[in-house]
């Protein structure tokens, strides 16, 4: 699917300039795509540069976490809820461990753990299936919450706003984890339809509504206040909460007499390590993105649908950020691209470059979940799961917009 998409992008590129070229007398059309693949390419080293020590700081920070413990004590908090949303998976089994353990790693935006956490629970999972290639009921519950992004601590997001000038970069803070909290109960809700799964359980319903009215508590005490009294609000108070964080951290390392410096530097060398690896596929994809507006295709889609958006009386600002929520079900790092791609074109702090972030954060990357999650156990017949995927999709672009519109409108 990337590769169509990468692909893609050139080809129709070339139709484009062709068409500018040989009919529209623009004869500079391909000069200026071969600018903007030198200037994109450029563009993505100095941003990977520029994330090295952002990244070393805060993976350094999520390793103190999670040699003090935090990520073990996530683990039994979610516990109970795991039991009831998992039926056909036996008490004590091993795979409830491993869920709780990968659901725990995202929360702390623990990427590297989760994955292969993660993949180890699919595998546990596909001990109890009796149809090894087709997808568990327990299976798919587990990759739809996967996608659907359960994250607490979007720091990948607050580092490239960082690099792309945000004068404030966690101000989306609040907005992405309302954004994420809506893409999970939509796909947790969609699962549970296709699934039959008793939602109206006491424990289920007291771990929900626990969380809602954290979130619709947010939400309402937001919305009453004026514009700027909200966004100077919301600031404080994701700093405040971060901040807070990495105090625990520490803090709860000193007390259980753990080296936090030696972690520190063991997760700092891993940040080091991600943000040279990503350039690659930074540079893959921002050229490719810059070719494709380069030569007047983004544009044209893009005006396409702003007229179509002006014709029901709706405001466009919110079209600008599409081509990041068009991207996300397909390719993490393609999405990642176009959001960089939206705040170098528009600012970082402009309502499309802060929107492009609250989408990039609400949902994880569905397509690329299912390949390597299922891909991991020769799942083929994935039933339910695609559409219940998109639905968690769908429910935190709609989410994004609105709490976007909220914050920052």
């Amino acid at each position: 699917m990337l590769n169509a998409i990468w692909v893609g992008f050139f080809l129709v590129a070339f139709g484009f300039a062709v068409v500018n070229a040989v009919f529209l007398g623009h004869s500079d059309s391909f000069a200026l795509i071969m600018k903007a693949t030198f200037e994109a390419s450029k563009s993505a080293f100095e941003i990977a540069l520029g994330l090295t020590g952002v990244m070393a700081l805060w993976l350094g920070i999520m390793r103190i976490g999670e040699r003090a413990g935090f990520l073990q004590g996530l683990t039994w908090l979610l516990a109970p809820l795991f039991k009831r949303l998992f039926p056909d998976v036996p008490p004590n089994h091993p795979a409830l461990g491993a869920i709780t353990m990968n659901m725990a790693a995202n929360m702390l935006g623990l990427d590297n753990a989760a994955t292969p956490i993660g993949i180890k629970a699919m595998q546990e999972l596909q001990t109890l299936n009796p149809k090894h290639d087709t997808a568990s009921d327990a299976q798919i519950l587990f990759l739809v919450i996967n996608a659907s992004s359960v994250t607490l601590l979007p720091v990948t997001i607050f580092t490239y706003r960082a690099q792309a000038g945000a004068v404030d970069p966690t101000d989306v803070f609040i907005p992405i984890l309302i954004a994420t909290y809506c893409s999970t109960m939509a796909g947790l809700l969609a699962t549970a339809f296709f699934q039959r799964i008793n939602l109206l359980d006491k424990v289920v319903l007291a771990y929900l509504a626990a969380i809602s009215a954290v979130v619709f508590g947010l939400v309402a005490y937001f919305a009453q206040l004026p514009a700027a009294e909200m966004l100077r609000q919301s600031s404080l108070l994701s700093n405040v909460l971060l901040f807070g964080l990495v105090t625990l951290f520490i803090g709860g390392a000193a007390v259980k007499r753990v080296n936090a410096y030696e972690a520190f530097i063991e997760g700092a060398k891993d940040g080091f390590h991600t943000a040279v690896t990503i350039i690659p596929y930074l540079v893959a994809m921002l050229v490719a993105i810059a070719v494709f507006r380069a030569s007047g295709a983004l544009d044209l889609f893009m005006k396409a649908v702003r007229s179509g958006v002006l014709g029901m009386g709706w405001d466009t600002r919110w079209v600008d950020a599409l081509p990041t929520a068009l991207m996300k079900p397909l390719s993490g790092s393609g999405a990642r691209a176009m959001m960089i791609d939206t705040m170098h074109t528009y600012g970082a702090d402009s309502f499309a470059g802060r929107l492009a972030s609250v989408i990039q954060g609400s949902t994880e990357t569905t397509f690329y979940v299912l390949a390597v999650y299922f891909g991991a156990v020769g799942i083929k017949r994935v039933r339910h799961a695609v559409a219940c995927g998109l639905l968690a999709d769908l429910g935190g672009l709609i989410a994004a917009v609105g709490v976007t519109y909220l914050f920052f409108g």
